[in-house]
């Protein structure tokens, strides 16, 4: 058994982050495919932008980053995912039985790196920390909602009761399947929706912590 889904997520303006009116900048693809010892793999790739101010960052993540073919246009960070895997019947009698059930998990992030941060000023390193901390986190929870997926579909194909024919057995195996990436597209689409409301609070709180552990460090020399 093998499939692939995909989805995207929007995201918003350096320049209005850094003008003080925060703006989401979470992006997010996944896919989804099948397996048995959940073997998984996570690997995180980066695409550089260029620039020293909120503009140009702006300019360079919209030229730059990851293209999702279901908006047909570029993010500033993305998560992509895919499950595959395998499912081996055997008989027992007159029944049939899951014999092993093999889930394998492909996670590749996708974030930016500023090259030229060296050049911008104290505040636009601090926003850009600070954002891409987050679209780190958001992306990197992304991959967890995809591993817990992964281990309850091993988990229920390894659970699927026997039937008289293999054939069967083998329609429950895909029904539960397709069952379970839908949920898993579900719950990323949830969290998406989660972290855009709260998106500007959290901004705001996270911006604050780092101002005022730079201000400690200042008044500590």
């Amino acid at each position: 058994m093998f499939f692939v889904s995909s989805r995207a997520r929007l995201g918003r303006s350096v320049s209005r982050l850094a003008g003080g009116a925060l703006a989401a900048m979470l992006i997010a693809l996944p896919g989804a495919s099948l397996r048995a010892e959940t073997q998984m793999v996570k690997t995180i790739t980066y695409f550089p932008i260029r620039g020293t101010t909120a503009e140009d960052l702006d300019k360079a993540l919209s030229a730059h980053g990851p293209l999702m073919t279901a908006t047909g246009a570029r993010h500033p960070g993305a998560t992509r995912i895919k499950f595959g895997g395998s499912v081996s019947y055997v008989r027992q009698g007159e029944r049939c039985l899951v014999g092993t059930a093999k889930v394998t998990l492909s996670t590749k992030l996708i974030l930016p790196r500023w090259t030229q941060r060296h050049r911008a000023d104290r505040d636009m390193g601090l926003v850009w920390d600070t954002l891409s901390s987050d679209i780190k986190r958001h992306e990197e929870r992304h991959a967890e909602i995809a591993r817990n997926y992964a281990r309850d579909l091993e988990k229920a194909l390894l659970a699927l009761p026997a039937k008289a024919d293999c054939e069967t057995l083998q329609a429950d195996a895909s029904r539960v399947t397709a069952e379970m990436v839908a949920a898993h597209d579900k719950a990323q689409i949830a969290f998406d929706r989660r972290e855009a409301i709260n998106f500007d609070r959290r901004m705001v709180r996270l911006l604050q912590y780092r101002l005022e552990r730079l201000r400690d460090a200042e008044r500590g020399k």
